[in-house]
């Protein structure tokens, strides 16, 4: 039995349409970074970047299960000593409810050139508008 290993020029990449309106994020991000690696394909190749491109839109209504709520932070450092930003999800999803979803696919995604390749491809639009109607998304439903 032989392992077939896709070529980079053989790769196609399609274009996923994927609706965040009352999915739960921890599904809805693990989805999404499935798609960016492909691992939903069958010419699956961990070394290279044979995923898809995925528009998420609707990520103000992504919910949170439990009390997830009120309790998750996200944080982020200055730099500067001392000056570790805690930000409450409440506050993220009001002002920028992208990088909800963008923070959980990217925490998802392999930490070196390939995942920063692959995170590149993911496009997140706080409301159904869109800009990538010319690339003829495939809707993609999570249940």
């Amino acid at each position: 039995m032989r392992t077939e290993s896709i070529s980079s020029n053989a790769i196609k990449k399609e274009w996923f349409l994927i609706d965040a309106k009352a999915v739960v994020l921890g599904k809805l991000a693990s989805t999404v970074a499935s798609f960016l690696r492909g691992k939903h394909k069958p010419s699956y190749t961990p070394h290279m970047d044979d995923g898809d491109h995925v528009i998420v839109i609707n990520a103000r209504h992504v919910r949170l299960t439990g009390n997830k709520a009120l309790q998750k932070v996200y944080y982020h450092h200055t730099g500067y000593v001392g000056n570790l930003k805690e930000i409450p999800f409440a506050e993220v999803i009001k002002k920028h409810p992208e990088r909800v979803i963008e923070a959980a696919v990217k925490g998802m995604l392999p930490k070196n050139k390939l995942g920063r390749a692959q995170y590149r491809h993911l496009h997140v639009y706080a409301d159904a508008n869109h800009n990538h109607q010319a690339q003829t998304p495939k809707p993609f439903t999570i249940s």
